[in-house]
């Protein structure tokens, strides 16, 4: 079945009940929203139930999506929302706060958020590189599970997600300036991470 393209043909397919449209927004969105609910409730697994829990509310009001935002957007928003409620009733409590601008940041990439310098392994791609891929996926993969609660939302949202900035600020409940210093943040701890394999 070829994907089903824009937010409001989703949801036209959802509202119907098309199973396979839910099939494949869930494996489009299912593994990062528990990356980001892992963050806010410190637990892998209560961040699937509260996974579990975000995607039940988004079936059951599908009807309500007024496009205010995008549909990852709003199923984002339910999750963090229901992360940030579980947490408070564990006595966890998570602040998405990057503590201001930090401009020190900057000489590692430039203007348009991308890497001054490639890591070596990025340069050309060889059979040798190939394999050293899932190596390399691994530890990225572990390098984003380690970051903060914040960091770890904004690089999910915003770099694997590719939701636009204003939308993730709207979903954490932060200013444009405190994402950007997270999303840079976390992209120097994965990068180091990329670093350290490359020695």
């Amino acid at each position: 079945m070829p994907g089903i393209g824009s937010d409001r043909e989703q949801v036209r397919a959802l509202i119907a009940g098309d199973r396979a449209a839910f099939a494949q927004l869930f494996r489009q969105h299912n593994a990062a929203m528990v990356r980001v609910a892992t963050g806010i409730t410190g637990s892998r697994a209560v961040a699937e139930e509260v996974t579990q829990d975000a995607w039940v509310a988004v079936l059951k009001h599908i009807a309500g999506f007024e496009e205010r935002s995008s549909l990852a957007g709003w199923i984002f928003t339910i999750l963090v929302n229901r992360a940030r409620s579980r947490a408070r009733v564990e006595g966890r409590s998570v602040s998405f706060d990057a503590g201001g601008e930090d401009n020190s940041l900057a000489a590692a990439f430039d203007g348009r958020g991308h890497w001054k310098d490639t890591p070596a392994l990025w340069e050309e791609i060889t059979p040798d590189r190939i394999v050293a891929g899932r190596r390399m996926l691994d530890v990225v993969t572990a390098a984003i599970e380690a970051l903060p609660p914040g960091q770890r939302a904004v690089m999910v949202l915003r770099g694997q997600q590719g939701l636009e900035a204003e939308e993730v600020c709207a979903i954490l409940g932060i200013n444009e300036g405190n994402m950007r210093v997270m999303l840079h943040r976390a992209r120097l701890a994965v990068r180091a991470a990329i670093d350290r394999l490359e020695r």
